[in-house]
């Protein structure tokens, strides 16, 4: 029971252009903490893509501040978050909370006014379920193939297959 509490997220939504900033106000969210890779570009797009960068346009314009969370390194991050103009924090070990954590109290957020945007259960999900943030999950943009990342996959299909079943959307 409670890896489900830490691994179903709130909403599942197509891709990341499908959470607008008017449902994030209806929901009272003014904070969206993200994680990037597979979530709002591939691992190849060193910047942000042009659909990226108009979803975050739209974020700032409505007054909802976006802060990259990511796992992978320095480089990849600021690299990525520079021409974004977002603030950044690399090597957040999600699902350990204290960058995330961090994040949100440097950017001045509650939990209850923050979402955590992500396309993994195992990190993205945990984290922000244990800091008490609403959670999306997008579907990956380009999953990798591996053998480590087909056996994580696989861990949470039954979490997204329930959550699909409690909405009456069928599978995951």
């Amino acid at each position: 029971m409670i890896l489900e509490r830490w691994l179903m997220p709130d909403e599942v939504f197509p891709d990341f252009s499908s959470v607008t900033p008017d449902l994030l106000r209806e929901r009272g969210i003014r904070f969206v903490f993200s994680d990037i890779d597979n979530t709002l570009a591939t691992y190849d797009d060193p910047t942000p893509p042009p659909d990226t960068a108009r979803w975050l346009r739209s974020m700032e314009e409505a007054g909802i501040r976006v802060v990259f969370v990511s796992n992978n390194d320095r480089e990849r991050v600021e690299g990525f978050a520079g021409p974004a103009g977002c603030p950044a924090y690399w090597k957040a070990r999600k699902p350990l909370v204290g960058i995330l954590k961090r994040a949100a109290r440097e950017a001045g957020a509650s939990a209850e006014e923050s979402l955590l945007l992500g396309d993994q259960l195992l990190t993205d999900a945990a984290a922000g379920k244990r800091c008490g943030m609403t959670v999306f999950i997008v579907p990956p943009i380009r999953d990798k193939t591996t053998l480590f990342w087909r056996i994580k996959r696989r861990i949470e299909r039954p979490y997204m297959e329930k959550f699909a079943r409690s909405r009456g959307t069928g599978r995951g």
